[in-house]
């Protein structure tokens, strides 16, 4: 006889996809951490993570054939959406700098995320539900796509900050390249070469620390991530109007992603205009992850206002 919740996993496809996708992360995880202390990434971390994000792309895809609508109408779709986007934005940060700590930093925001969506929510949020008629819209693509594609940039590149803060705090720590990564000095050195003491110049190359790579990934992640959010914002102004006739309604949600662009946007100014890097602008990303968890997981947990999904509460 087989047990209900085997039973559960054979009947819904769905839920034994993301059950796969947990254990190839949770593998993943010690080789990440191996890895972070030596120099090089890990494969094998890498060939899991991008098996588990073919393996949620796979269940969105089928959801999405399920149910005929995009999958995102519960807290389960949205929080195995949002690990299919945290992982592929690892993948490409890993192909961009290959550094362990980026794998070490966002395997274990991955495996939360789909550990959570697995394991800690009740049925009737892990199943499929009709949308209701407000979300019926084509924009429902565009704007939840946009958004959660914001957030995993936005925590990818929060985490990665904390690193910067607090690894190797006894190292000093220079940017000598602009914001964008792009124009880095070079050191120079000069010689006498006769006896007129004409000067030659010699030029190195710069060698960057971790930390600074790190650094400057941090930078792109949350620049591409806060584009996104805009957007999304936009986006999701947009459809407020065509679904609820009011541009912005000041719910908890709206009100708490425009902090969260805020709180972005005064990190990306700190760099451009102050000058801002390194540890000093990683305070200010790391005080955006806390605005993106109480965004996303408080306002809906609650359950209060339009764009929640509601458990703790019932409104």
């Amino acid at each position: 006889m087989k047990l209900p919740f085997i039973q559960i996993l054979f009947d819904d496809p769905v839920l034994l996809l993301g059950l796969v996708a947990f254990f190839l992360l949770l593998i993943a995880l010690p080789f990440a951490f191996w890895a972070a202390g030596g120099n090089k990434c890990s494969q094998v971390a890498t060939t899991l993570v991008a098996l588990s994000n073919f393996t949620l792309t796979s269940l969105l895809i089928l959801r999405w054939w399920q149910s005929g609508h995009f999958p995102i109408s519960n807290l389960y779709e949205s929080l195995c959406f949002l690990t299919w986007a945290c992982t592929l934005t690892q993948l490409l940060l890993e192909r961009s700098l290959p550094s362990p700590f980026v794998s070490a930093a966002v395997t274990p925001l991955g495996l939360l995320c789909i550990a959570f969506a697995s394991f800690a929510l009740p049925d009737r949020l892990q199943e499929a539900s009709p949308l209701v008629p407000a979300l019926r819209s084509s924009w429902l693509v565009m704007h939840v796509s946009v958004v959660m594609c914001s957030y995993s940039a936005l925590l990818v590149g929060s985490l990665l900050s904390i690193i910067v803060l607090f690894k190797d705090r006894s190292q000093d720590f220079q940017i000598r390249s602009s914001s964008m990564g792009i124009g880095g000095f070079r050191n120079t050195k000069s010689e006498i070469v006769s006896s007129n003491s004409i000067n030659e110049l010699s030029l190195s190359s710069v060698n960057f620390s971790r930390l600074e790579q790190l650094d400057s990934l941090s930078y792109r992640s949350i620049t591409v991530g806060f584009l996104l959010l805009t957007i999304g914002l936009i986006s999701g102004a947009v459809w407020a109007n065509e679904a609820w006739g009011s541009w912005w309604s000041w719910d908890p949600k709206e009100t708490w992603a425009l902090i969260c662009w805020l709180v972005y946007a005064a990190y990306l100014h700190t760099r451009l205009s102050k000058g801002w890097q390194g540890r000093k602008s990683a305070i200010v990303s790391s005080a955006g992850l806390i605005v993106i968890i109480i965004c996303y997981i408080g306002v809906n947990l609650l359950g209060v206002g339009l764009h929640s999904y509601g458990w703790f509460f019932n409104t």
